[in-house]
């Protein structure tokens, strides 16, 4: 299977202050790395566009999308892939990147959207992805605030469809999560996993293709060095791709 990855970046700017002299430091992060071994070591080919890429290179047509079997959005927000800098800043016309995903599932594609501060409604409502054409395809109730629900206690995911294919070899108890996004239940969908009062994973068919979202997320922060570490991790995203993409269920 082919997947493409959106998302899981970030630049770090950092102030440091050493008695007189002040200094600012700056890095790249790509956290995304070890889902994407993850997904490799499944036997996937996975393309992962970061987000300072995705402004410039994510795929703008349907056609482009359509080579690959699933699109998976993670921490990247609908901004990022609107506001493309040739139309930011020389005023070109170019095509709706959501608009394209959102036809490219109607017309049989895979698509995952997975938890984080940039998914979603996402941090101060930044992700806003209720107010673009990807609130129809999304099988969540996305909210229009900052829907971060942060537990720095812990909390794990409850299994309540335990019958579906996602859930396949996956078992409690699940490990914990240092937050997840707030979602409701939507009309015509499937909730799999709850945590707490939110949905926790959802499935559901748009068109001809599949869509699912996860409001726990993939990676640390919020997911903890357990999450990686627990049994059915692998299966669990194998599970949730291959039924985007249609091979199960």
């Amino acid at each position: 299977m082919k997947v493409l990855l959106a998302g899981e970046s970030w630049i770090t700017e950092e102030g440091h202050t050493k008695g007189f002299t002040h200094v600012t430091l700056c890095r790249y992060e790509e956290p995304g790395i070890p889902f994407v071994k993850t997904l490799e070591g499944l036997g996937m080919e996975v393309t992962h566009i970061p987000n300072h890429l995705a402004q410039k290179y994510f795929p703008e047509t349907v056609e482009e999308l359509k080579q690959y079997d699933v699109v998976i959005l993670s921490d990247i927000t609908s901004d990022t892939l609107l506001l493309d800098p040739d139309m930011m800043f020389n005023c070109h016309i170019h095509g709706n990147r959501l608009q394209a995903i959102k036809e490219y599932v109607r017309q049989g594609g895979g698509f995952v959207m997975i938890g984080g501060y940039m998914s979603f409604a996402g941090i101060s409502c930044c992700a806003r992805y209720n107010m673009t054409p990807l609130r129809d395809v999304i099988p969540v109730t996305i909210m229009n605030y900052d829907d971060r629900q942060d537990t720095p206690e812990g909390v794990s995911p409850t299994i309540v469809q335990p019958d579906h294919p996602i859930m396949k070899g996956i078992h409690e108890p699940w490990p914990r999560y240092l937050g997840y996004n707030y979602v409701e239940e939507k009309p015509g969908t499937e909730v799999l996993v709850t945590i707490r009062d939110s949905v926790g994973l959802a499935c559901a068919p748009y068109g001809d293709g599949r869509a699912v979202a996860t409001a726990f997320d993939a990676l640390p922060h919020w997911a903890l060095p357990e999450v990686l570490a627990w049994e059915c991790y692998d299966q669990l995203w194998k599970n949730i791709i291959e039924w985007a993409a249609k091979k199960i269920g």
